[in-house]
């Protein structure tokens, strides 16, 4: 009985161990490919904007850039820490005695979470006053000008997000202790409340604002392209443009609401019930949670992945995707397109020969 007992203990302890080594795959997987993808984004934006003598493009390539740059910084400050806390047997206290890693984790995942969020609003607001207010935006809007946005945008963020650290709000380790996120049910803790709530009301408003945008920006590129409808090359050019666009801007707004949505809608959920991630946590409470909490906790886990999983992403629906598949995309449409134009020409030939036989038998 006693060596059963063992060999159980034993396939367990085997278990735990596979189940940790696939776990860890996991934040492994996610900075390889986001290094990867930011990296190659940053060369052609760079390459693009040497190339570029437009400050209205210089100044769209400034955000991309930015965004890219903020997305990279995000992997390469955060998912190390994730590793590491994975191979000291998901024990944070191994590797952070002091609590002040844990600190810096909840800030680097708050700023660069809505520095993302706020950069894809100044893209999109940069693209409907680009296409409604070309004359005003040509005007007003120059690189300088951009530059000293994106500034505001992270120094403002970065001071919101070091709020806790001054003592409003708390950051706090969450299940399953591999990272530090915003608390979101501590009443106790000063301003908790306060900052919690108001970093999930700043990443919807920054959502419905992306998403108005981009509609709008859809909205007028297909009327554009309706007025400028023709045979030239011009307006051909002008309809492959507006379908490139179109495609890339409803794959921005799926990203970001599959990425985003789930955990900026479950924490003002989880702030209204007074419940947090890290009460999933058996060592810091006495009782075990209920089945309400742990599923709250999975899915914080699920959404907070969804979440850094859109710094994998953007590189590629901003700038890759655009380079590679919406081209060849578009010159399927163009073969199409033109096939069907030449058997129209064809058959309007063969119309022409017919009509042109009665009247050269007339002459005759």
């Amino acid at each position: 009985m006693l060596e059963s007992n063992k060999s159980l203990r034993e396939r367990n302890v085997t278990k735990s161990g596979n189940c940790g080594s696939v776990s860890v795959l996991f934040p492994i997987t996610m900075m390889v490919t986001g290094m990867v993808g930011n990296s190659l984004a940053l060369m052609l934006v760079y390459s693009s904007y040497r190339k570029k003598e437009n400050n209205r493009k210089k100044s769209f390539l400034l955000c991309i850039g930015s965004l890219a740059l903020t997305d990279l910084f995000g992997q390469l400050l955060t998912s190390p820490i994730v590793i590491s806390v994975y191979r000291a047997d998901l024990k944070w206290d191994r590797i952070d005695s002091s609590g002040s890693l844990c600190a810096f984790f909840g800030v680097c995942m708050t700023t660069f979470g809505l520095c993302s969020l706020f950069f894809a609003s100044a893209m999109a607001i940069e693209r409907a006053l680009a296409i409604t207010s070309p004359h005003w935006y040509s005007n007003h809007m120059k690189t300088s000008v951009t530059k000293q946005i994106l500034a505001v945008i992270c120094c403002l963020v970065l001071l919101f997000s070091l709020l806790p650290v001054a003592g409003v709000g708390h950051y706090t380790l969450q299940w399953p202790g591999t990272w530090c996120f915003i608390s979101t049910g501590d009443r106790e803790v000063p301003g908790n409340m306060f900052f919690s709530i108001t970093f999930a009301v700043l990443g919807i408003f920054s959502l419905l604002v992306t998403l108005s945008c981009n509609v709008i920006t859809i909205r007028g590129l297909l009327i554009r392209c309706k007025t400028k409808s023709g045979t030239s090359h011009s307006s051909k050019q002008w309809e492959r443009l507006t379908t490139e666009t179109v495609i890339q801007l409803l794959g921005i707004m799926c990203v970001l609401l599959i990425c985003w949505a789930p955990l900026l809608v479950l924490m003002l959920r989880m702030i209204s019930t007074q419940t947090s991630s890290h009460h999933c946590k058996p060592a810091e409470v006495s009782f075990t949670p209920s089945q309400d909490i742990q599923v709250d906790c999975n899915f914080f886990l699920t959404a907070i992945r969804l979440a850094s999983l859109n710094q994998i992403l953007d590189p590629w629906v901003y700038v890759l995707l655009r380079e590679i598949i919406l081209r060849k995309f578009c010159q399927v449409a163009s073969a199409v397109s033109n096939c069907s134009i030449d058997g129209q020409k064809d058959t309007q030939t063969a119309l022409d020969a017919l009509n042109k036989q009665p009247s050269d038998t007339n002459g005759l």
